[in-house]
């Protein structure tokens, strides 16, 4: 046997026995959806370093309490990115004033990054209101594909690996015409452009398709010769997801008709948690809006309510870097919590939202997490969560923090 059919032997085996373990390790998880059963935990105080020093300004936390946060979750849960692209580019492909029966501007470009010789490419589809200047935009990921998300016919149809719903009319990991609007009760897309802002979205997958296959999508670009995974410390999904909005941003830095000061990341589940930390990463977004984020996103690891740091390691082993696995079923040796990932977005705006019915996501843990980073706010004199009694449903506190 060839030493190469070795190698692909050997990594069959693994992948054989991991999915054995994986299969195991989900059927016996039995969730807490139990408040009575919430370990005692303690709460890690977003004002005090590492080494036991006390906060009590901006600057301090900036020079001193904001980097090692941030160092923290960039090495030990989202993953370093492992350098520098060799370029990026922009090709406008569309750039049409009448969509959407005339009431806006439709761009469609494709961003291009390139490393090593090789390179990756991803669509940005873009609605802005007409007549308006400068505009402040919305930007984050859809799940299905740019076409899934409005009935306009002109909207390209992505050619990337997409999760099989065959609802939707993807098959074989490949949509079709028949996805085609498919989503459009999840984007307010008309609403957004009337109350005058605009909205930018990305088919995730473009960018690193969500499957445990670290050899393809952007990591890919990163590798050393013969390298098929990050090192433990580099950047899973997540992480590579959050790039990409950035390298997004830096498209709307050459387009004068979007302010990009003014732009807010947004997303849901996964999505959510990606917009968080694209946030807390890139400080010229203006803030951050995570919908059920829930574990690893907005909710509280420490309350091991719902899904665990356990089990989304084990259900998406790619979307982490490898030493959060560190964490599973030992969260409260975490020396941070996930209130601190909202406390390194400070003092720009963040608003965690969560259904009332999915505890999966910890709804409670979201909330809290926003109680715990609201004193990093205070010291930029913003406002946030007052109190750490949960709202009425539908009955949001809107301050900076929200």
């Amino acid at each position: 046997m060839e030493l190469t059919q070795i190698r692909k032997s050997k990594k069959f085996i693994r992948a054989f026995f991991f999915a054995i373990l994986l299969q195991t390790a989900q059927a016996q998880f039995e969730p807490n959806y139990d408040e009575g059963n919430v370990p005692e935990f303690n709460v890690p105080d977003p004002l005090t370093t590492f080494n036991g020093e006390k906060i009590t300004g901006a600057t301090e936390w900036k020079e001193k309490r904001r980097p090692e946060l941030h160092a923290f979750f960039e090495q030990q849960v989202y993953g370093q990115v492992p350098g520098e692209l060799d370029d990026v580019s922009f090709q406008l492909l569309e750039n049409k004033n009448d969509a959407l029966n005339g009431k806006a501007i439709r761009k469609q470009v494709e961003v291009t990054l390139s490393k090593n010789d090789r390179s990756l490419s991803f669509n940005l589809l873009i609605y802005l209101p007409k007549g308006k200047n400068r505009v402040p935009l919305f930007l984050g990921y859809n799940f299905y594909g740019n076409h899934t998300v409005t009935e306009d016919p002109k909207v390209l149809i992505s050619k990337a690996w997409t999760m099989n719903r065959e609802e939707f009319g993807i098959t074989d990991n490949t949509p079709t015409e028949k996805s085609r609007g498919v989503r459009v009760n999840r984007w307010s897309i008309e609403r957004i452009l009337e109350a005058g802002f605009g909205l930018a979205t990305i088919y995730y997958g473009e960018v690193d398709p969500d499957k445990n296959d670290l050899s393809d999508g952007l990591h890919r670009l990163f590798y050393d010769q013969n390298q098929q995974n990050p090192q433990s410390n580099e950047w899973g999904s997540i992480a590579a997801w959050a790039f990409g909005l950035s390298k997004a941003l830096d498209y709307f830095e050459t387009d004068n008709d979007v302010d990009a000061d003014k732009i807010i990341a947004f997303g849901h589940s996964r999505l959510g948690k990606v917009s968080l930390w694209a946030a807390a990463n890139d400080e010229r977004f203006a803030g951050a809006i995570g919908n059920n984020s829930g574990c690893g996103g907005a909710a509280l690891s420490k309350r091991k309510f719902g899904e665990t740091v356990g089990r989304i390691n084990s259900s998406f082993p790619h979307w982490f870097c490898e030493n959060f696995n560190q964490y599973n079923g030992y969260e409260e040796k975490l020396p941070v919590d996930q209130h601190e990932l909202l406390a390194l977005i400070a003092p720009r705006p963040v608003y965690i939202a969560s259904a009332e019915e999915d505890q999966w996501a910890d709804p409670k843990g979201e909330f809290l997490s926003t109680y715990y980073a609201t004193p990093v706010y205070e010291l930029f004199g913003k406002k946030g969560i007052p109190t750490s009694e949960m709202p009425e449903i539908h009955k949001p506190i809107q301050h900076v923090v929200s």
